[in-house]
């Protein structure tokens, strides 16, 4: 299971939160520490995103995931600061 890592910028939360519940595999959250949390965990999620929370952004870290269509819909949000459309394929 080799996936590539996307660094955070600046991450609206609660549209990256909304993004993760529609993940169809295991996404992790992974510190500059090497901390590595199952964010499909709402428990995760609670403790994972409050270490690195600033201001109401992600401040530094990096994800993973199992499924490369989660990888490529959490890259593009990552890019463009944007939610894809539901029920369209861009």
């Amino acid at each position: 299971m080799s996936s590539s890592m996307i660094e955070l910028h600046e991450v609206d939360v609660p549209t990256f939160l909304d993004l993760l519940d529609r993940c169809k595999g295991n996404v992790y959250l992974v510190s500059d520490e090497g901390d590595k949390l199952n964010l499909k965990s709402k428990l995760c999620q609670l403790v994972g995103l409050t270490k690195l929370i600033e201001g109401g952004k992600i401040a530094s870290c990096y994800i993973t995931c199992d499924d490369p269509e989660d990888e490529s819909m959490l890259f593009r949000f990552n890019l463009y600061g944007k939610k894809p459309e539901s029920g369209t394929d861009g």
